[in-house]
């Protein structure tokens, strides 16, 4: 099946008459809590906005689903999604009631008696195990409380989960929403004929999870940029010595390997040439900037050093397309944030000169936050890993269960 059999053929929120009926709609809002409960970052709430409006304009009933954290499938109070309820209540300048739980003869009796502008959203559907796990009788149990089911959650298409899967193959139609059809939109031009100099920043932890990624990129693009924990596996590869950084020795032929296929394929990758290598990886610590030949020796490399980051900004600065995910050190904390920030202040300018860039979620999306730049690039994706999954060429669970435009539905 090809890209755009699997998403643009899809049907979307705009294909359906909504005027009475009941919609369930998966959103995302899995939103990151301070200690006391407060939403740090609203982000994903306001993302989806575009399409429960689109619901109540057409005289629909939204009935919101989503999942917080991971709670395993016990009842977790912290990771209720009551928070949420009260700041979408003031985004919509209307009453949202919160369910006691996602399923349930109580659910089904506040989803029936919903009125017109009227929304309501369930609790965390993880706080059950049968969520995650796909299975077919809780999916039923969701489809029940609906007449159209709307997904919304990109963040989570890459899950076959009974909320983003399972409910899509019960409950017809199955659309996408404002915001999943934006995502599939921006990311699919990554895929489809990108302009180039195509240049790629990948960051973030490991490599493990990005192999698939890094070997799909090569036949798009004309430069790999590669910072944060995942460069210490590539540097370790190739005789750097990286002090007590973290690194995956599990996978270091396969960083050999990487690092020699982009040699073959003409492409530029690109790992630090210094970096910020501190006693320890907490704040106030003391930091010695350290060059490639030297090493990071009896130290934690944190971040990307000023050679490193002129060089990448270089590259950024002459590229057309590009695909940013992943931080270029532990950004969360003040002394090793640099890198990342001005990576971040350095694809804002870009995009605001005309090149079109996208930014992976999770971290990536955080980060251009904290640097106050998100309004400032072409789109800022609310999926992490599914960005990810998505640019390395896989179907989405998600998606491939939403209904096909001429579709005959039930």
């Amino acid at each position: 099946m090809s890209r755009s059999e699997y998403s643009d053929n899809r049907m979307t929120i705009e294909d359906v008459a909504l005027s009475g009926k009941r919609v369930l709609v998966r959103v995302d809002f899995n939103v990151p809590l301070s200690e006391d409960g407060k939403i740090d970052d609203d982000f994903r709430i306001r993302a989806t906005l575009p399409t429960i409006e689109c619901v109540l304009a057409q005289g629909g009933r939204p009935i919101l689903l989503s999942h917080m954290g991971r709670p395993k499938g016990k009842r977790v109070d912290g990771l209720s999604l009551a928070p949420v309820r009260a700041r979408l209540e003031g985004l919509l300048g209307r009453k949202v009631h919160l369910a006691p739980d996602c399923v349930g003869d109580g659910v089904e009796e506040m989803a029936a008696s919903l009125g017109p502008g009227e929304v309501l959203l369930l609790e965390n559907c993880r706080f059950h195990l049968e969520e995650t796990e796909n299975e077919p009788g809780f999916a039923a149990k969701l489809a029940a409380l609906a007449d159209v089911y709307v997904n919304d959650a990109f963040g989570t298409a890459h899950r076959a989960h009974a909320s983003t899967e399972g409910v899509a193959r019960l409950l017809r139609p199955a659309v996408a929403g404002l915001l999943m059809k934006k995502e599939l939109e921006f990311l699919g031009k990554l895929l489809a004929g990108p302009k180039r100099p195509y240049v790629a920043i990948l960051g973030g932890a490991k490599i493990s999870g990005k192999i698939e990624v890094l070997k799909n990129l090569m036949d798009r693009v004309d430069a790999i940029l590669v910072g944060g924990g995942m460069a210490n596996t590539f540097l370790k590869a190739e005789g750097v010595e990286i002090g007590d950084s973290l690194y995956e020795e599990t996978v270091l032929d396969v960083a050999r390997e990487i690092i020699d296929l982009a040699e073959t394929k003409g492409i530029a990758f690109v790992l630090p040439d210094d970096f910020a290598v501190a006693d320890e990886v907490r704040p106030g610590t003391r930091i010695r900037m350290a060059m490639r030949e030297e090493g990071a020796a009896g130290g934690y490399i944190a971040d990307i050093g000023d050679k490193t980051l002129v060089g990448f900004i270089e590259h950024i600065a002459r590229a057309e397309t590009i695909f940013w995910n992943g931080p270029m050190g532990v950004f969360e904390i003040e002394d090793f944030s640099r890198g990342t920030l001005e990576v971040a202040q350095s694809v804002a300018a870009a995009s605001q000169g005309g090149a079109f860039a996208v930014v992976g979620g999770g971290d990536t999306a955080s980060a251009v936050a904290k640097a106050n730049v998100k309004d400032k690039i072409t789109h800022v994706s609310t999926g992490g890993g599914a960005s990810l999954e998505f640019v390395e060429g896989k179907e989405l669970p998600g998606i491939v269960a939403l209904s096909m435009k001429g579709e005959v539905q039930p």
